[in-house]
Formats: C-alpha cells, sequence, structure tokens
C-alpha cells in the first residue's frame, strides 16, 4: 500500500499517523496469526525481491537518472541491482545455518545432571525501513535480506528526494507482495516523522544524523529498538611508504562514484607534507583516465538537486574565501555554468583549516580536501579529535603501520589500502559508531539485529539440584556455597 502525502489531510499530523498504523496493525495481525515464518516462506520472501530487480532493472535504472537529473546508468546497475541481489543471494544461501538453536554451556554443576541450554533465533515481527534517496533501492533492499530470513515483515519509507524511484519501488512490492508481508509508504517530512512514530518491532533508519536524532526521539515514545546507519567524515591516511599513484587513483574511484554521494565517500586525506603535490598530480591523471569529459559524460552522475548543489558549492566558497588553495579536476575544460544538471567537476581544497565548513559538516559530493602531515602519529591524532567516523582507510605496505592504525582509532569499518569495499562483503558487518550509527546489519548481523535471541534453560531432571536452592538450607547447601565463593 502506498500512502501518498498529497492524498491526506494536509497538515493533519493525526490522519497521516493512523493511515500507517492501520498497515503496522495489519502485519502484526499476520504475524501473529501465522507464526514463524518457515524455511520454505523466507525463501520464497528473498526470491520475489531478487525477480524484483532482475525484471524492473530498466526501469529501476530510468528511474534512478530521472530523479538525478543524471545518473550513470552502469553505476545504477553496479550498486543499487547487483548491489541489491547479492546480499538477498547470501541470505537465502547461509539463512538455514543462521537459524540452528545454539548450544549453550550450562553453570557446573548442572550440566553434568542433564541440565540444558541454548539460544533460539525468533522473528521479531514487523520492521519499519527508512531508506535515503542516494542509493534508494540497495538501501532498501540489503536490509531487507536480513529481515526476510530472520522471519519478518517489513513497511517501508524510501526518501521524498527521489520520487520516481520511490513510486517504481511502491509499484513493484505492490505487485509482487500483500500488504501484510511488505508495505510501502511514501510521502514528506510530514509522513517520515509519523512513520518513526509507529510502534515497530524494530526501525532501521539509513541517511543524515541531523535527522537521526529525530527519528531516535520518535522511536523511543514506544520503546522501538534502531538501527541508525549515518556517516560523517570518513578520513584516509595514505603512508609515506605507499605507492602513491595506486592510492590516489583508488581515493578518487571512489570519491567520484555517485559524484561523492555516499555516506562511506572518503571526505578527506591525509598525506605526507612532502607528497601532496604528488597527490595532486596523480588524482587528476586518475580522474582524467576515468572520465576525460564530465559535462555530458554519461558515467558521470549529477547532485541529487538544486539544495545539495548549493549546500556542496557554498563549502566551496567558504574555504576560498578563508584562503584554501582549489584545484580544481576539468579535464577537458568545460564550462559548468551553463548546463542542464546539477553537476560539479571533482574538486581538491588543498591545507584546509578546521574552521572551514568543509571540515566540519559531511560534505556528500565531489570536494575532496587534502591535508598535509608530518608523522602518521599527527594523523591518528587529528582523526582522533574528531567525531568517530563510519570508514576509515589507510593506505600503506606495511602491517605493522596498519596494526597501529586499526588499534588506535575507532570507526564502523576499515578498508585497508582501498576505500569503501568492506561495506560489500556480506559477512562482515556495516554499521557506525557514536555520531556515525548505531547497531550494524548484512549477512548473519542482519540476521541477527532483526531477530531476537531468545534464551532457553532446560532444567536437569535430579530433583536435588533443585531443592538444594530452596529453604530449608541444609549442610550440603552450605558447603555447595562456600565450595562456589572463593578467588
Amino acid at each position: 500500500m502506498s500512502v501518498a502525502e498529497s492524498n491526506l489531510p494536509e497538515g493533519d499530523s493525526a490522519s497521516i499517523s493512523a493511515s500507517i498504523r492501520q498497515i503496522v496493525d495489519r502485519q502484526k495481525a499476520a504475524h501473529l496469526a501465522e507464526g514463524a515464518p518457515s524455511v520454505k516462506r523466507r525463501k520464497d520472501w528473498l526470491d520475489r525481491s531478487i525477480a524484483l530487480l532482475v525484471d524492473n532493472q530498466k526501469e529501476i535504472v530510468e528511474a534512478l537518472a530521472a530523479d538525478f537529473g543524471h545518473r550513470s546508468h552502469e553505476q545504477t546497475l553496479l550498486t543499487d541491482v547487483m548491489g541489491s541481489i547479492g546480499p538477498l543471494k547470501h541470505a537465502k544461501a547461509h539463512m538455514e545455518q543462521w537459524m540452528k538453536p545454539e548450544k549453550r554451556k550450562v553453570q557446573f554443576p548442572l550440566g553434568l545432571f542433564g541440565a540444558k541450554a541454548r539460544v533460539e533465533y525468533q522473528p521479531l515481527g514487523v520492521i519499519g525501513v527508512i531508506s535515503p534517496w542516494n542509493f534508494p533501492v540497495n538501501l532498501t533492499m540489503a536490509p531487507l535480506a536480513g529481515i526476510f530470513a530472520a522471519g519478518n515483515r517489513a513497511v517501508i519509507k524510501p526518501s521524498e528526494f527521489t520520487p520516481a524511484t520511490s513510486e517504481l519501488m511502491s509499484r513493484m512490492f505492490r505487485e509482487a507482495y500483500d500488504e501484510t508481508e511488505v508495505a510501502v509508504v511514501t510521502g514528506g517530512p510530514a509522513v517520515g516523522e509519523a512513520f518513526s512514530r509507529q510502534p515497530f518491532d524494530h526501525l532501521i533508519f539509513t541517511g543524515a544524523t541531523s535527522i537521526a536524532y529525530h527519528v531516535m526521539r520518535a522511536a523511543a515514545e514506544n520503546l522501538v529498538p534502531v538501527t541508525l546507519e549515518l556517516g560523517g567524515k570518513s578520513p584516509v591516511i595514505i603512508s609515506d611508504k605507499a605507492p602513491m599513484e595506486d592510492a590516489a587513483a583508488k581515493v578518487m574511484a571512489g570519491k567520484m562514484m555517485n559524484a561523492g554521494q555516499i555516506c562511506l565517500a572518503p571526505d578527506y586525506v591525509l598525506v605526507p607534507e612532502n607528497k601532496v603535490e604528488q597527490f595532486i598530480t596523480q588524482a587528476t591523471s586518475a580522474v582524467t583516465k576515468m572520465y576525460p569529459t564530465l559535462k555530458d559524460n554519461p558515467d558521470y552522475t549529477s547532485v541529487i538537486n538544486q539544495r545539495h548543489y548549493d549546500r556542496i558549492t557554498s563549502y566551496l566558497d567558504d574555504a576560498k574565501t578563508k584562503g584554501a588553495r582549489i584545484v580544481e579536476i576539468n579535464p577537458a575544460n568545460e564550462d559548468f555554468t551553463q548546463q542542464p544538471y546539477n553537476k560539479i567537476p571533482p574538486t581538491l581544497v588543498i591545507n584546509p583549516t578546521d574552521d572551514m565548513k568543509i571540515m566540519q559538516e559531511e560534505i556528500f559530493g565531489p570536494l575532496l580536501p587534502v591535508k598535509g602531515y608530518k608523522k602518521v602519529d599527527e594523523a591518528i591524532d587529528y582523526i582522533n579529535a574528531h567525531p568517530r567516523p563510519l570508514g576509515l582507510y589507510h593506505f600503506s605496505p606495511d602491517e605493522n603501520e596498519h596494526k597501529s592504525v586499526l588499534e588506535r582509532t575507532t570507526s564502523g569499518g576499515v578498508t585497508l589500502n582501498d576505500v569503501i569495499m568492506h561495506v560489500a562483503q556480506e559477512d562482515l558487518p556495516f554499521g557506525g559508531v557514536g555520531p556515525a550509527g548505531m547497531g550494524s546489519y548484512h549477512g548473519v548481523d542482519g540476521f541477527r539485529t532483526f531477530s531476537h535471541a531468545k534464551a532457553v534453560y532446560t532444567q536437569a531432571k535430579a530433583k536435588f539440584i533443585v531443592e538444594m536452592m530452596r529453604p530449608p538450607y541444609t549442610e550440603k547447601t552450605r558447603k555447595f556455597l562456600a565450595s562456589q565463593i572463593k578467588r
């Protein structure tokens, strides 16, 4: 079912909330009536999502291109189509193993007399999914892999910034699932606020940290547990020993994907002071090789809308005003003042200062600050002096240096000798820490996030085990207590 904001009384938050609540209640009733779904049913849910992606790939590409003004078709197929099929297939292949009860040890000496303990993973019920605009299909489907594998139903609120894609997803899910299995709720901020206040059994939000405060506050009204996948300023440290050509090429490939509109995009690069110019040269070379032209290049994605275009360019204006050196990488020397879309050429901001907006806020665009450092300890100290990031990237051939960076920094995840790639490993948990997020999903970690780990204890048959714990206490009880209460 699709609840479009335009079809609801304007500003009537009670009506909006009631409409969404009806969907949640129907799903909860269906979950209680049917009980924990069988393996066959869970796999069927996963298969239907895989089929939606395969059968609607052309429509997905076209909808995202329309929403962005221009978005690389191949990038959409890579990230939102293929990148969604992988998690769904992974869950289907491994869910039976994940579902098995886990045997746990019982307290001595209970196990000697036949007592047993185990953990059973039980579906939570109905999961709310708030997905963002930058990868709207992937960041809806990837959570669904764990949600379905764990035996849950889902209500989805996609972004209003990608209306064509949101409407397409609404139609796709409506055609493939009953609304008691999956429902899509579309609309703007009023719908999003009402959605966050629903009594879900779990809520996963992917988006901006500034919005996460509101989501978490609203969810708290019903004590709904939340998984927050946010962002932050993910740093890159390039070691003095790292091959600069390779490092610069990988950094720029990650930064240029989706025009930098990725929560894990490199947000700033820390380079040895004596190699800053070398990085600039190699970064320029890498961009030129990938994108000989930018303005009309079908491989280069636009900024999502005018609001974000203005936000990103304001960072650049602020940095210029405050004295930063700006290096625009524009291989064909094209004029971006005349263009049908919101494209921004990749731009390096050299040795920015912390009073610049570009160093205070997540960029989410194709701008890349580059800061020089004297020793790697200085780079680590700089990272630790700022909020913990979602991702961290370290380039070095030295395993000991990798170890030092890993031990002395805290981030949601790490990719060594590349950027972003840890998120593509389905057997690794994906999530943030501190302001970068809360909780994780992907693979078995997603299954467990969307499951209730139920503790089950079976008492031993020997009667004296139970009797020893009850009054009247005997000398035998006292001797047992004395044997346990010791260093």
